[in-house]
């Protein structure tokens, strides 16, 4: 039997275009170097089929990478609509713009207090002791699968977030991530690192210029969470209806410390996020929230799972989805249970709410348990709206749509609920209205 020839152009980047990326690229050699080993690991991961389990059901034979490259342009400062950027007092904020740094600021009582925020690539050349061991060696490693190995030899602009041990954050930090100019493949990296004790607070969040322009993101999102340290994590996935979203994600948590991780999908035309959540000291803990609202013809995609490496670990994991149209959500989910991990506890729920026939929902949770003494559940459902809860709302004058987000708010509800920051709360809530037509976002 005859295998196919892989097409390079369609699938990824080949030689000649990471060369010249590299030509156009102002970096110390330690940099160059460490991209010319993850580009050596892509080029092999190129040759093999992606696995099965996860990418089965993400339909990537449209995907077309050479229509889609790095920008060497500078970036346009224009601004940009964003959901979270001006709904409160931030304590430091960032933007890139298609792959590169446009505006950084961190208050000058954080910066006192040693905490580091901003562009990734200058702070990783200003304190490349500090911060070299945990890029991309900790939480993602390149050859953990096609994407990451992409992603680690293209990266672009980067937001990253040091605070050092027994600091408190009190305010949270914004990062925006945006597409301003059709064609921009972007490959933006988020590394955080919290020292022992730490507490903060990110709010990310991606978006697009206009609904026009086709775009690119190949990203990748490091937490790092010290012994009693405490993070909260918000990523806004608000991208326009023709971007591509690839994005590996993971997050550490050691002893006593605890993780808030909390995903919105929302636009892309097609997004998969590997998401993994490592338990990796005594005790530790992770929440992580979702939240998905498809619309027209998305495919949103999400493939995660807990890891309890210690003893006494916890985890929670609660995602919720809408679908309308002809959109499709799939999310795999695993919890993983070493043997050294007993006394474990973990949960996982997908729950999916359909507001078309012609939607679809594919949820797929599973348990890998090597220790005995633990305790580890998992469930799904999906369902479609109950036509007499619509009829009952009419009936008492109130219209389809308003009727139609009273059920949706009341879905998202119990996510919302877990979610400490208002804002984010608050802003949810109106995009879930824009979403079903009742206002403009334009107003948010």
């Amino acid at each position: 039997m005859t295998t196919a020839a892989i097409d390079i152009n369609r699938i990824g980047y080949s030689r000649d275009v990471f060369e010249q990326f590299l030509a156009e690229r102002v970096e110390p050699v330690w940099i160059s170097d460490a991209r010319r080993e993850a580009f050596e690991i892509y080029q092999s991961l190129l040759q093999s089929e992606l696995d099965p389990e996860e990418f089965k059901r993400v339909d990537l034979r449209v995907f077309n990478a050479a229509r889609f490259r790095p920008s060497s342009v500078k970036a346009q400062t224009t601004e940009i609509s964003t959901l979270l950027a001006n709904q409160t007092e931030y304590g430091g904020s960032i933007a890139h713009v298609d792959g590169q740094t446009t505006h950084s600021h961190l208050s000058s009582q954080l910066a006192a207090q040693g905490v580091l925020f901003g562009d990734l690539l200058t702070l990783l050349i200003q304190h490349r002791e500090l911060l070299e061991p945990s890029f991309l060696k900790k939480a993602v490693r390149p050859d953990a699968d096609r994407f990451a190995a992409w992603h680690a030899a293209f990266w672009t602009s980067g937001t990253l977030l040091y605070v050092p041990r027994g600091v408190e954050v009190e305010l949270p930090l914004h990062s925006l991530i945006a597409h301003s100019r059709d064609g921009i493949a972007e490959f933006g990296h988020t590394l955080v690192i919290l020292e022992d004790d730490a507490r903060a607070t990110l709010l990310e969040e991606t978006s697009s210029i206009n609904n026009d322009m086709a775009g690119l993101h190949v990203g990748c999102v490091e937490l790092i969470v010290g012994k009693n340290a405490g993070l909260r994590y918000v990523q806004l996935q608000n991208w326009n209806q023709r971007t591509w979203h690839l994005a590996h994600q993971a997050g550490n948590v050691d002893n006593n410390a605890s993780l808030q991780w909390t995903v919105v999908g929302l636009g892309s035309r097609l997004s998969h996020i590997h998401q993994d959540i490592n338990l990796t000291g005594r005790a530790a803990t992770a929440e992580v929230n979702g939240v998905t609202f498809a619309s027209d013809h998305q495919k949103i995609s999400y493939y995660t799972q807990q890891h309890h490496k210690a003893q006494g670990t916890h985890s929670d994991l609660l995602y919720k989805e809408v679908l309308r149209d002809e959109s499709r959500v799939i999310w795999r989910g695993m919890i993983k249970v070493d043997a050294a991990a007993q006394q474990t506890d973990g949960y996982q729920r997908s729950d999916a709410l359909m507001l078309s026939e012609n939607a679809r929902c594919d949820s797929i949770p599973g348990l890998e348990i090597e220790a005995d003494d633990v305790r580890c559940t998992h469930g799904a459902t999906t369902g479609r709206v109950d036509e007499e809860q619509i009829f009952y709302a009419q009936s008492r004058g109130i219209s389809e749509k308003e009727a139609m987000h009273m059920i949706v708010e009341g879905f998202f509800q119990q996510v919302y609920d877990r979610i400490p920051v208002e804002i984010v709360r608050e802003t949810l809530s109106r995009t879930v209205q824009g979403k079903l037509g009742i206002e403009a976002l334009a107003a948010v």
